[in-house]
């Protein structure tokens, strides 16, 4: 599949493989597990493209212990749960305490077009972390950085059903460019060329970008690429159901401007707000030219 390509129809995985236990699934979990069963569970956000369950078990020592189970199927459910387990094991590395441990990733033996994702079940509540949990976002962008110094990450990624830009580049203001244009080339795609878009896009490519991003970069400033989750927001995001610390999921890692972790953020629909935002910076502050802050939030929007 071509960086230009976008999936046009939801992957629907059949029931049955949510249930099924799979040799190769079996194999990924601790040394003398015995599976008691494979139960749907919950709901993803991709919903139509993958489904999710517990697999409740008992260990070698006679305690019972549960997974999280995510499957989907064909060659972009294949991506995408690669990319899912490198970008939780990229996370889990670092702050472990804010999500399920990941276990691994893998395809059916029973079905080469059947792929799955495993991680440790947490049981979580319905409620999204209070504004405190910033700290720990913020503690996770000011621990990392990238490998490469570059913007980017290892694997392709998926935005919910569409193939994200993910190639390393050295500026950020390249890789949020390259970002936009193949956004706009789907929008093409998918929707047929228009002139007002094609107005729009020039315009934002040419002007808005330059002028809010070229300043992170010039004049004797400069940021760094940091780890980002890349999709937070009340969707994936939650609270442990034993004590009430925050817990993320479906992570879509990216090395960039960690002010763009906060862009889901800005819609009022959201139940994680603007607040969330002014609690972040408490923490990390914001990148200068302080005062384009807010217009680079609305940017990383689009």
């Amino acid at each position: 599949m071509t960086g230009s390509e976008v999936l046009s129809s939801p992957i629907d995985v059949a029931e049955e493989w949510i249930t099924y236990q799979d040799e190769s699934l079996e194999a990924m979990l601790p040394l003398g597990t015995t599976i008691l069963g494979i139960y749907p569970h919950g709901s993803s956000y991709w919903c139509g493209w993958t489904r999710t369950s517990e697999i409740r078990t008992e260990q070698a020592d006679g305690s019972e212990l549960s997974f999280f189970l995510k499957v989907s199927q064909n060659h972009a459910g294949k991506a995408m749960v690669a990319q899912e387990y490198v970008s939780m094991k990229t996370l889990y590395d670092i702050v472990p305490d804010l999500l399920p441990k990941p276990i691994g990733y893998g395809t059916y033996a029973a079905n080469p077009n059947i792929h799955f994702f495993i991680s440790e079940f947490v049981e979580m509540t319905d409620d999204v972390p209070d504004t405190s949990f910033m700290a720990s976002l913020a503690d996770l962008h000011s621990k990392t950085s990238s490998p490469n110094n570059k913007y980017g990450f290892s694997l392709p990624a998926y935005q919910r059903t569409v193939l994200q830009y993910t190639q390393w580049t050295d500026s950020w203001e390249e890789f949020f460019t390259n970002s936009l244009k193949h956004v706009f080339e789907i929008e093409e795609k998918v929707h047929g060329q228009d002139k007002e878009m094609k107005i729009l896009e020039r315009a934002i490519i040419q002007k808005v970008v330059p002028r809010l991003l070229r300043p992170l970069e010039t004049g004797g400033r400069s940021i760094q690429p940091r780890l980002i989750h890349g999709d937070i927001w009340d969707g994936n995001c939650s609270t442990r159901a034993a004590d009430n610390s925050p817990v993320i999921f479906d992570a879509i890692c990216l090395y960039g401007h960690n002010e763009a972790e906060l862009a889901p953020l800005r819609p009022a629909r959201h139940k994680m707000g603007k607040a969330f935002i002014k609690a972040y910076f408490r923490h990390f502050p914001v990148s200068p030219p302080e005062e384009d802050q807010d217009d680079r939030n609305a940017l990383y929007c689009l």
